[in-house]
């Protein structure tokens, strides 16, 4: 097989497939439907990202398609394993080294340095030389001399670079992003929003993003909305 068809063979491989996903919750003595018989299919290396309104259940899908939460019903294959099949254990085992995250509110542990924070994922894989991983990744996002320092020593821009160390620290081949500009200027949000597009296009991971920055969006391949609890391509405004 020539090196082309390798990387089309790679690219067109599905990472995750959802189908018929729904998810409701009780309110009250009312049931809400937040997701409603969604489907959604994302291959390997493509850049996604998912817009909607606040309220929309954006968050509630993004914990669904990385298995932090189950559905009320339908299907969820993440590597091609269903996850609707297993239990937290198991797909935190699934997620291990193959997932990373990068969060609005960065979910730093407080306690630990910016180093261990990054070194903690690689405790749940068999990598060697963990600390000097990390230490490389802090140094490949600019953190370099900030390895020793506490999350509450850092700013939010240094914070949200930390974080973007410990999701890619892994070499995973998924990354979900959940509004990583939210709590960012306008500036420092521009500078993170590079970085995390520069080490996508570098490691060849699938990124999910969502936001509800249609700006952000566009530099995806593909966006799409949720509305009503589905998906569909988002449409160009007049």
């Amino acid at each position: 097989m020539s090196e082309a068809s390798s990387l089309q063979e790679k690219q067109a491989r599905t990472v995750l497939c959802a189908r018929q996903l729904t998810k409701k919750v009780r309110s009250g003595a009312h049931e809400l439907t937040v997701l409603d018989a969604l489907e959604l299919r994302i291959t390997a290396g493509e850049r996604l990202a998912i817009l909607g309104r606040s309220g929309s259940g954006k968050s509630t899908l993004l914990s669904l398609l990385a298995g932090l939460d189950t559905p009320t019903s339908g299907t969820l294959s993440l590597f091609g394993d269903a996850m609707s099949d297993s239990d937290e254990d198991g797909r935190a085992r699934l997620r291990a080294g193959r997932v990373g995250f990068v969060f609005q509110n960065f979910q730093l542990l407080p306690t630990l340095t910016a180093l261990e924070n990054v070194t903690l994922p690689l405790e749940l894989t068999h990598a060697r030389s963990k600390s000097a991983t990390a230490r490389e990744w802090l140094e490949r996002v600019g953190l370099g001399a900030r390895l020793d320092h506490l999350p509450r020593q850092l700013s939010g821009g240094e914070q949200q670079r930390v974080a973007i160390a410990r999701a890619f620290v892994t070499s995973p081949e998924l990354v979900f992003a959940d509004e990583p500009t939210g709590n960012l200027d306008h500036r420092t949000g521009h500078d993170i929003t590079e970085l995390l597009f520069t080490l996508n296009r570098e490691k060849g991971t699938t990124l999910v993003l969502v936001t509800h920055d249609v700006a952000l969006a566009r530099q995806c391949e593909r966006q799409l909305e949720l509305v009503d609890g589905q998906l569909h391509p988002l449409v160009e405004e007049e």
